[in-house]
């Protein structure tokens, strides 16, 4: 585990954040007051839960708060990909992650250096954002579909004791 903030150090995570960082990577309550549910089962109030997720994600140590959904289910989606100058990566990163739909960019050593995913409610949708973002980018966006699906767990158990002897 690796926080991205200053003087951050695995020694600084309390048993309630472990307990919270090892139950948020999956089974995330679907219900009106999901991080209550969490709460109580990690026994603490809803606003503590809450609060130590704000301040997990401040440090780099969670990237994302909230739910996965299969987009192929809830609508369309595609890998996507543009290949531009490495001076410029960052401007045009900055431009992606402004599109509606994106919910993730990240750099490749490729030719097409710049890989994201773009989400929409329908196909329609979909191709009218990708574009709308070729357009503003000006250069030609790489559309790779989904021709079959994999699940990749990505959580994992953490191991607190070996980190703290890091």
């Amino acid at each position: 585990m690796h926080c991205q903030a200053p003087n951050c150090h695995v020694q600084d995570f309390d048993a309630l954040d472990r307990r919270l960082i090892d139950s948020y990577q999956r089974g995330l309550p679907v219900c009106a007051r999901p991080f209550h549910a969490v709460a109580e089962r990690l026994g603490t109030s809803e606003s503590e839960v809450i609060a130590r997720l704000e301040r997990l994600q401040s440090l780099g140590v969670l990237s994302r708060v909230g739910p996965i959904f299969d987009h192929a289910r809830a609508g369309a989606s595609l890998l996507a990909a543009v290949a531009v100058a490495e001076a410029q990566r960052d401007a045009f990163a900055e431009l992606i992650n402004a599109a509606p739909g994106v919910n993730h960019n990240y750099a490749r050593e490729h030719d097409y250096n710049l890989w994201f995913v773009m989400t929409a409610p329908d196909e329609p949708e979909l191709e009218a954002r990708l574009e709308a973002l070729e357009a503003r980018l000006g250069v030609p966006i790489l559309r790779l579909p989904m021709l079959e699906g994999f699940h990749i767990d990505l959580s994992f158990p953490i191991p607190w004791a070996e980190l703290e002897h890091t």
